[in-house]
């Protein structure tokens, strides 16, 4: 059984810098592409940022010059650095990974959620 342990959320003033962390733990041959979603109360879920095993990234505009997603193979974990923070970014924060747990197929698993709030 895989799973995805997150870390890191809180709450910070409008300006300030938040650092989530997702371990993933359990039976792992191979992680593909980890990355980070959010969604707010009344929102769709939405990406924020993903990044490949050989470190290529993607970021959702709203976060462009403000997120930084990194991923340490060694430790099958990803982070992302928030810096510039504004109450839009408030939501419930959530880390997933495409895990090979078998040597058959690719997986998806979830991280239970952290919470981030942005106050003004």
């Amino acid at each position: 059984q895989v799973q995805l342990v997150e870390s890191g959320g809180g709450l910070v003033q409008a300006g300030g810098s938040l650092r989530l962390s997702c371990a993933a733990s359990g039976t792992i041959f191979s992680i593909n592409a980890m990355g980070w979603y959010r969604q707010a109360p009344g929102k769709q879920r939405e990406l924020v940022a993903s990044i490949t095993p050989g470190g290529s990234t993607h970021y959702a505009d709203s976060v462009k010059g403000r997120f930084t997603i990194s991923r340490d193979n060694t430790k099958n974990t990803v982070y992302l650095q928030m810096n510039s923070l504004k109450p839009e970014d408030t939501a419930v924060y959530c880390c997933h990974a495409s895990v090979l747990p078998n040597k058959i197929a690719f997986e998806d698993y979830w991280g239970q959620g952290t919470q981030v709030t942005v106050s003004s």
